[in-house]
């Protein structure tokens, strides 16, 4: 470790950094609670503001961590607790290039990635970091080189190719967890198959960052990371509420620490704090938008750089979209989390990732938020370049119509790559699809 290094790290990351951004973060939260409701949409929810300083505050440490810590790059589906148990830095390529995405420099990155002979059928998210790779320009400054990745096929297998790539141009190691493809329950047998893996990860993990596994701080991790997960279902099932206190972008924004930081007891600090200020607004009888007349199911990734836009479009309109398969796979698998069992636990919730179960899986899942969520219909994110998730909606969507008797929407677009979205279409297909809810 240097010490040069070190001291950056403590000096720069640690103490004026934290204070510069705690500053920010009162700031930021004077100026939300003067919004005023506007577009069909009530003022923002106050604790997003503490999300940012939490998200700022992770980037900021990764830009001086190098040196300091050994850092991994990991998928957003990735069995985590052995790093943060050996003290990685750990980066989420996919949160960052959500990050790019919601600040309008994905489409930069992606030509940047193009340029470079990658094809834009590939996913965007892969493209905007392979582009933030090569180019070395990113929204959060800098991120810091890895000295492990680590990738689980759980979510889709574009990763297994895009983390070779990362692995090539850092030239650093890469370990592949396999997760086999889940058509019904995961087998005693599947589990036992990637318990083996997550087990042999944990010597490479020690030997590169030349520390043993703390199991007393493993045990705590998961312990934290289930609590989160815990709370953050119960802040998404708040929605179930008439008139919803909050919106499925509400919780597309604020997700990035149940992804990025997930099992640190900050973390848990923030959506204890955040449910407090949602249950307040039930408790006055306050919703996320002034007029809600029909509730709206969303599935599939959003469409980062217009979540704003769409979520005015929508509320102007008196449509509340309320729900979404995809934040909400971050706290359904809160059950399955056992201390006791730690190796076993992960193995059994990193297989049942949404991802990873069959379309039939999907259905049933849009059937028990559709009733849960009191939803008046669904609308169905044909994302252009996440395949995986997109697979089977034309069907979906007609059962939902026919077997649900809900209007549903397919909504061509990308959730990173603004050149794959045409805005008048989507207002078109939104007002007719709105017109068929009130019919």
């Amino acid at each position: 470790m240097s010490k040069r290094a070190h001291l950056n790290y403590l000096v720069q990351a640690k103490l004026a950094g934290r204070v510069l951004l705690s500053i920010q973060r009162r700031r930021d939260e004077a100026a939300l609670r003067k919004v005023q409701p506007r577009d069909g949409v009530n003022p923002p929810l106050v604790s997003t503001a503490r999300m940012k300083e939490l998200m700022s505050r992770h980037y900021l440490e990764g830009r001086f961590a190098n040196g300091v810590k050994k850092v991994a790059w990991v998928t957003s589906g990735a069995p985590i607790e052995v790093l943060r148990a050996l003290d990685f830095f750990l980066i989420y390529p996919e949160n960052h290039a959500a990050i790019c995405g919601a600040r309008r420099k994905a489409e930069s990155l992606c030509i940047e990635a193009e340029n470079a002979g990658y094809s834009r059928d590939l996913c965007s998210y892969g493209r905007t970091d392979i582009g933030a790779m090569l180019s070395g320009n990113t929204p959060v400054g800098k991120l810091p080189k890895p000295d492990l990745l680590l990738c689980c096929t759980n979510i889709c297998q574009t990763v297994l190719y895009w983390y070779r790539v990362l692995a090539c141009h850092f030239k650093c190691p890469l370990y592949v967890i396999d997760t086999p493809f889940l058509y019904e329950d995961a087998t005693d047998d599947q589990v036992m198959y990637v318990k083996r893996q997550i087990e042999e990860l944990i010597p490479i993990a020690e030997e590169i960052s030349g520390k043993r596994v703390s199991y007393a701080k493993f045990e705590d991790l998961i312990r934290h990371g289930k609590a989160c997960s815990e709370v953050w279902l119960e802040i998404l099932n708040r929605a179930q509420t008439r008139p919803s206190p909050i919106t499925a972008f509400d919780g597309f924004v604020n997700m990035g620490p149940i992804v990025d930081l997930r099992g640190e007891p900050v973390t848990l600090a923030f959506y204890e704090s955040l449910l407090a200020e949602i249950d307040d607004r039930i408790a006055r009888g306050v919703g996320a938008i002034q007029d809600e007349k029909m509730r709206v199911l969303w599935d599939n990734l959003p469409i980062w750089f217009k979540i704003g836009r769409l979520s005015k479009f929508l509320a102007s309109r008196g449509v509340n979209v309320v729900a979404s398969t995809y934040s909400y796979a971050w706290g359904e698998l809160a059950p399955l989390m056992k201390e006791t069992k730690p190796f076993e636990t992960m193995a059994r919730v990193y297989m049942h990732a949404i991802l990873n179960r069959s379309t039939g899986e999907k259905l049933r899942a849009f059937e028990r938020m559709i009733k849960d969520f009191h939803c008046d219909g669904v609308i169905l994110h044909s994302d252009r370049s996440c395949k995986p998730y997109s697979l089977g909606q034309m069907d979906q969507r007609d059962r939902i119509v026919n077997q649900l008797g809900k209007p549903a929407l397919l909504l061509d677009a990308d959730h990173n790559d603004p050149r794959s979205y045409a805005e008048e279409q989507v207002h078109t297909r939104l007002e007719a699809f709105v017109e068929m809810m009130e019919s």
